[in-house]
């Protein structure tokens, strides 16, 4: 099943969470709606990937993980999509590339937990997101050290805009970044794999 491109005007600002969302849930759904307030877009979408290249094991069908998203992330600033299987991509960086070339004049924050800045080096071409759009931050429970001393946290570092500014973050050039903290919400997709509350099929 295929859904469609989301819709963008010229001049609005768009945060981008990617991930498996595997399944999504109330975690994903809270730094969402801290991420529309704290960092001034007009828009969030949530991008189901059709695979984290950093996991070994394949997720659930990418029709029960969407599924699952719709359900959980209910908000008339947010859209589910599966932009990243349309377009072929399978690393944030091409999916960037990609997604500025269809949306002349939208501006795309990239939107991600601590936990993810505390790997971040480990990403395909990090240091090209971090040059190509700002990105923002948002606390996950006891990740908060670990991500303000990773290696992209020091790099980066004269880039950093103060959490409570992060309202400029949407306007600023990259590279510009911005953690913010934000109520801790622990629920995680792992947890939830493993306690069998989410029984949907790997494909």
């Amino acid at each position: 099943m295929r859904f469609q491109f989301p819709h963008a005007a010229p001049g609005q600002v768009i945060g981008l969470l990617g991930g498996s969302f595997d399944p999504a849930h109330a975690g994903h759904a809270h730094i969402t709606r801290e991420a529309l307030k704290r960092f001034g877009l007009d828009r969030v979408w949530w991008l189901v990937s059709p695979g984290n290249p950093l996991k070994l094991r394949g997720p659930a069908s990418l029709e029960d993980r969407m599924a699952r998203a719709r359900e959980v992330m209910q908000h008339p600033r947010v859209e589910i999509t599966d932009i990243e299987t349309q377009l072929g991509t399978r690393y944030t960086a091409e999916t960037l590339v990609k997604v500025q070339g269809l949306y002349p004049g939208v501006r795309f924050v990239w939107l991600m937990g601590a936990d993810n800045m505390a790997q971040f080096h480990l990403w395909q071409d990090w240091q090209g997101i971090m040059e190509s759009v700002p990105v923002g931050v948002l606390a996950r429970p006891g990740q908060r050290i670990s991500a303000r001393m990773s290696r992209a946290a020091r790099q980066y570092a004269p880039y950093r805009i103060p959490g409570r500014f992060g309202q400029l973050l949407a306007r600023a050039q990259a590279p510009a970044w911005s953690f913010v903290n934000v109520p801790m919400n622990d629920t995680s997709s792992t947890a939830i794999r493993a306690s069998g509350a989410w029984s949907a099929q790997s494909g």
